[in-house]
């Protein structure tokens, strides 16, 4: 006889187990939860008086529509979300062979999320409430169904701090700008293209009228860009945790040094070709040939990460021990 504490829902056809009573006023729970948090942040989420809408989450897509009014540009804040989706749907053989169980130490996750969205709204800082939704996103499933659960949920839901528009990082796109001058300055006298440098413009004789680094070219795009590409893909690909930050850290150099590459090639173009084809059609295309070839070093770096170097070397030794 069918257990009486199962409920059967779908189809075996369709592959997908059964629920149990308890399984369902979980899943009601949650989705009513779900429910009331959306309301909050939509309706109670945004205490910014220059800003019309009370909802955090139309103040942030504003914040990812706009490329023009900041040195950052969130525009992939859209794939965020779907990308820590895609996580959980990686994991999730993992994630439902955990044994549940209720930690009352998730509660205490939950209130000091509510805490922390109420500090912001009285300080008018809609990313504090921001980062109080990914706590509580974190912290109820650690409440309901056990820390062993929350550690699986560690990474997907820390991903979404890459949707927030984090205003310390528009400070930076300056300072980027000035050092990826100076070092272009650098490299195109040392390999022969006279030039020199007037604030954030450089100036070459096949460039008289200059070549301004400006915010959108500061490298601050790539470098968002890059750094949560290359968050997942080490997450996924990297077999420690050690290995999973070092992967990490060395998109920030990548990225910066794919900035000032291409910086550099427009102004080798303008001296092959002539700066309106360099600052024309090269100047908007070119970043997408060196962001992929920041990308193939990510690959790279990462399998090198990975190869067990005694294993390569015990080959090696096998190999000329052979041919001798």
């Amino acid at each position: 006889m069918q257990n009486q504490t199962t409920i059967k829902v779908w189809s075996e056809r369709w592959r997908l187990g059964a629920l149990t009573r308890r399984e369902l006023v979980q899943i009601a729970l949650v989705s009513v939860v779900i429910g009331l948090l959306f309301m909050l942040f939509h309706m109670l989420g945004n205490t910014v008086e220059s800003v019309d809408s009370r909802s955090a989450f139309q103040w942030m897509f504003a914040r990812w529509n706009d490329t023009i009014s900041f040195g950052a540009d969130y525009s992939h804040g859209y794939f965020i979300p779907f990308v820590s989706l895609g996580v959980i749907w990686y994991k999730r053989k993992e994630i439902f062979s955990i044994e549940t169980k209720v930690d009352w130490r998730g509660l205490v996750m939950v209130i000091g999320a509510l805490f922390m969205h109420w500090l912001g709204a009285k300080m008018q800082q809609t990313r504090i409430s921001l980062m109080s939704l990914i706590l509580l996103i974190w912290g109820i499933p650690f409440y309901l169904f056990g820390w062993q659960l929350a550690k699986k949920l560690i990474f997907p839901c820390s991903y979404l701090i890459f949707c927030i528009p984090l205003n310390f990082l528009d400070v930076v796109a300056f300072p980027l700008r000035m050092f990826s001058t100076e070092v272009t300055t650098g490299m195109l006298n040392g390999i022969g293209i006279e030039a020199h440098r007037s604030g954030t413009a450089i100036f070459t004789l096949a460039m008289p009228g200059g070549f301004d680094v400006a915010d959108p070219c500061s490298g601050l795009r790539s470098l968002l860009a890059m750094t949560a590409l290359t968050a997942v893909y080490a997450y996924v690909t990297q077999q420690t945790l050690l290995k999973k930050w070092i992967l990490f850290m060395t998109s920030i150099p990548l990225a910066v040094i794919g900035n000032i590459a291409r910086i550099v090639t427009i102004a080798v173009m303008a001296e092959a070709f002539g700066g309106k084809l360099a600052l024309g059609l090269y100047h908007d295309y070119s970043g997408y040939i060196l962001f992929t070839a920041a990308i193939s070093m990510m690959i790279l770096i990462g399998g090198l990460l990975n190869l067990n170097y005694r294993e390569v070397l015990s080959r090696w030794k096998s190999v000329l021990l052979s041919r001798t």
